[in-house]
């Protein structure tokens, strides 16, 4: 019968039993990497190590596979549940699910047969059609789960059937465990389940299960008494030696406190020992076990060597990924863990970085430049420190060979860029004075009643930049300028540099306590982790490629990103443009730093200077410089023999290679920027002023230049001091982002007993609106400083 069952499921005639004709074969290869947990009879230490479970139990709570009125099965969260289950059992794992249900599917059935019996019978001797009203008998669980549990597989089956993946119902009691040759049996046919691909369904028979044990067992000895499908599913993981247990509940995990108060938090991850410090809630409206024995059955399997992780399965937004997002390491539920981090999480150092954030926000603004200044000074006094740490960066990202010349480039720090460092940080200095509480409008809108906008930090920023250290001091300052705090997540191949610079960082923060205002994010967090903190973080700025911009955005759901996607920069030279201007223009515009952001990658020619000397000379020297030059379809027409056609006019190279376009007319050329532009930067060479002014006013790029290299869109050659990034966002900041890119208002009301009174029915004043005079502060003088 199992071969006959087998041969169906794959689809394969019956014949010799080998593994090719038993095993179902839409299966994917297996798992390539084997588990290190495993291997070393341990649990995983981190999220990330998830993802080389191999041998996967997924536990179904109650409350996960239950309808609300708890009569029948939730059938859209158990079909995603399959889903993922089947998904993964096609990538190669060995998947096993511990089930509940049988007894809710019972329930509904016998519910259903009694209330059609009651209505027959009424019906007979009542001798009138109407039914009086019927009340159901309490249902007794055994019986339930005796009509259930067939019904309850059958549907397994014909779920699974659609992902062509082959299951089997295990029925499992206490007694089972407790004799060594069923447990022994147990195992066996388990393995040769999962040895033929084959996804077994656990369940314990509760139509005969005998009443629970005394819990002694959760005492530190060997074994586990089975009291509900917490315990089953821990016991099962630590038998059959598997990777992850994730047990899906009603609630997102762990809580500090009982989910219902308002200020529970979520437990990222949880410790052995940790639990003296919590408070359980209530149990699940469904099913035998609450939090409190989840946990224990947790921390039983975790010492045992199985990773568990607690997550919720009922989340309408969450459920269709959740057991997918768990392996793959993805920041989900509780994570249970038996190594402990030296130092805080990624949550504690945002809660620290906020409530010192608050205090730096309202230090007096000599104090913040103070400490600004202290930082400049120690980036020149500790450069050999500096210096030696970053050679050990270089050294192993040279070793490591995964770098190009460009990246190395940025990672590579130098005596004469860390005094370049000192000189923009002591101008940041000089402009945090009229920054935070700087009044930006006052009204007199009664008497003594007066109106302010002020600026204000805007709270907790968290910058993600790559391989280039010199950008946390950069961000380190321009936060501190602000009043902001600060997350900074810098990349692996800078650890040691930015480590150091963190350190000279809050030394001089601690000038005036406030040394946990900016926070270096070292531990294993993924980007996606961080992006999903949106109750902490109120503005994400990701610094450096395009690809790291727009994967911060697709995961930054809920919280606002300050960045571009890509910058996919313009330069059109007019029919009215000086030779000269031109060569060095486009010259240093794609040649200076052709990885930079604001670096040209499409060059616009007017029609009139095609098979002219200027187009000549353009030419010439963008081979000279190396520069590998793509055609656009208008110039490749005009070409007998022309470079490679461009494969899309939407490209940004990031590399010396650029295209090179035709167009009729300077409207011609804005409309070809608006259309395949990204609105970051963008140049106009002309001499005729008429012109200039149309492109300047009619592009709406975050930049637009006349005459002028696309290479100045950078925050210190605009004279910012710093920038945290080039925003090509319509709302907030635009292009490059300095101190006043990193604040927001609020309005602040100065009364005397003023109410609502006061006001007309349409809301205008029975009194005087007089605009007051803001002082301005006197423009700063600033000296741009060339970032390379």
């Amino acid at each position: 019968m199992l071969l006959q069952r087998l041969s169906l499921c794959a689809g394969l005639p019956l014949g010799p039993r080998t593994r090719s004709t038993i095993i179902c074969p839409r299966l994917a290869k297996p798992l390539t990497q084997v588990s290190l947990a495993r291997a070393n009879g341990n649990s995983f230490a981190h999220r990330g190590e998830l993802r080389q479970a191999k041998r996967i139990v997924v536990k179904l709570g109650s409350a996960v596979v239950t309808r609300g009125d708890e009569c029948g099965l939730a059938l859209g969260r158990l079909a995603s549940v399959v889903e993922q289950v089947a998904m993964l059992q096609n990538q190669g794992r060995e998947m096993m699910i511990v089930t509940s249900g049988a007894v809710a599917f019972g329930k509904q059935r016998l519910r259903h047969e009694i209330l059609l019996s009651q209505s027959v019978r009424q019906a007979l001797h009542s001798g009138q059609n109407q039914l009086k009203d019927m009340s159901v008998p309490v249902l007794e669980a055994r019986a339930c789960a005796a009509a259930g549990q067939s019904g309850l597989m059958a549907l397994y089956e014909a779920m699974f059937t659609q992902y062509s993946t082959c299951t089997a119902q295990v029925l499992v009691t206490n007694l089972d465990f407790h004799d060594d040759q069923k447990r022994q049996n147990l195992n066996s046919t388990l393995q040769e389940l999962l040895r033929m691909n084959i996804v077994p369904i656990i369940n314990t028979n509760d139509a005969v299960v005998p009443p629970p044990e005394p819990n002694s067992d959760l005492q530190g000895v060997n074994v586990i008494s089975i009291k509900d499908n917490d315990s089953l599913a821990a016991r099962l993981a630590v038998e059959m030696k598997a990777d992850l247990l994730i047990a899906l509940s009603d609630v997102e995990g762990l809580y500090d406190s009982p989910p219902e108060s308002d200020d529970a938090k979520l437990i990222d991850i949880f410790y052995p020992g940790d639990q003296q410090s919590i408070t359980y809630g209530t149990k699940s409206r469904v099913g035998l076990g609450g939090m409190e024995a989840k946990v224990k059955a947790a921390l039983w399997a975790l010492q045992g060597g199985t990773s568990v992780v607690i997550a919720n399965g009922t989340h309408p937004k969450v459920t269709g990924h959740v057991i997918t997002d768990i392996v793959e390491g993805k920041k989900v539920g509780t994570f249970f863990s038996e190594v402990k981090p030296a130092g805080p999480t990624v949550e504690q150092q945002t809660e620290m970085a906020r409530n010192s954030g608050r205090t730096l926000a309202a230090l007096h603004p000599d104090q913040r430049g103070v400490i600004i200044c202290h930082l400049a000074d120690l980036l020149v006094e500790k450069k050999e420190e500096i210096l030696a740490a970053n050679k050990t960066d270089m050294d192993l990202a040279a070793n490591a060979g995964q770098l190009s010349s460009a990246l190395l480039n940025r990672l590579s720090l130098s005596p004469a860029k860390l005094n370049s460092l000192a000189i923009g940080l002591r101008q940041i200095a000089v402009a945090s004075q009229d920054s935070v509480g700087r009044v930006l409008r006052r009204t007199r809108v009664a008497h003594n009643l007066e109106l302010e906008q002020i600026t204000v930090p805007i709270g907790v920023l968290l910058v993600i930049f790559e391989a280039r250290p010199d950008c946390l001091p950069q961000v380190s300052a321009l936060a501190i300028a602000s009043g902001n705090a600060l997350l900074a997540k810098g990349g692996k191949e800078a650890a040691n540099t930015n480590r150091v610079l963190h350190e000279l960082t809050q030394e001089a923060l601690d000038i005036h306590g406030v040394k946990e205002a900016v926070q270096l994010v070292s531990t294993r967090e993924e980007v996606e982790d961080l992006c999903r903190l949106d109750k902490m973080i109120d503005l994400i700025i990701p610094r450096g490629s395009s690809e790291l911009v727009r994967n911060i955005q697709r995961a930054a759901k809920s919280i606002p990103v300050l960045g571009h996607s890509e910058g996919i920069c313009h330069i059109y030279v007019d029919s009215e443009a000086a030779i000269d201007k031109v060569i060095k223009i486009v010259r240093d515009s794609k040649c200076d730093y052709p990885a930079a952001c604001n670096a040209m990658e499409t060059l616009l020619v007017h029609r009139d200077i095609l098979r002219t000397t200027l187009f000549d000379q353009i030419i010439d020297m963008l081979r000279t410089e190396r520069v590998k030059i793509h055609a656009g379809p208008r110039f490749a027409s005009y070409l007998t023999f022309s470079p490679s056609e461009v494969k899309s006019l939407r490209t940004e190279y990031g590399d010396l290679e650029c295209c090179i376009e035709v167009v009729d007319s300077m409207q011609e050329a804005i409309d070809h920027i608006h259309r395949y532009g990204s609105s970051h930067t963008d140049v106009i060479v002309t001499e005729n002023e008429d012109t200039a002014e149309q492109f300047l006013q009619q592009l709406d790029s975050a930049c637009v230049f006349w005459n002028a290299s696309s290479r100045f869109a950078d925050g210190y050659r605009f004279g910012l001091g710093a920038e945290v990034g080039i925003s090509t966002a319509r709302i907030h900041a635009r292009g490059p982002v300095g101190l006043e890119g990193l604040l927001t208002t609020k309005w602040v009301l100065r009364g005397d007993g003023h109410t609502a009174a006061d006001f007309s029915e349409h809301g205008t004043l029975k009194y005087l609106h007089e605009n007051l005079p803001v002082t301005q502060p006197q423009p700063r003088q600033m000296t741009a400083q060339r970032e390379d």
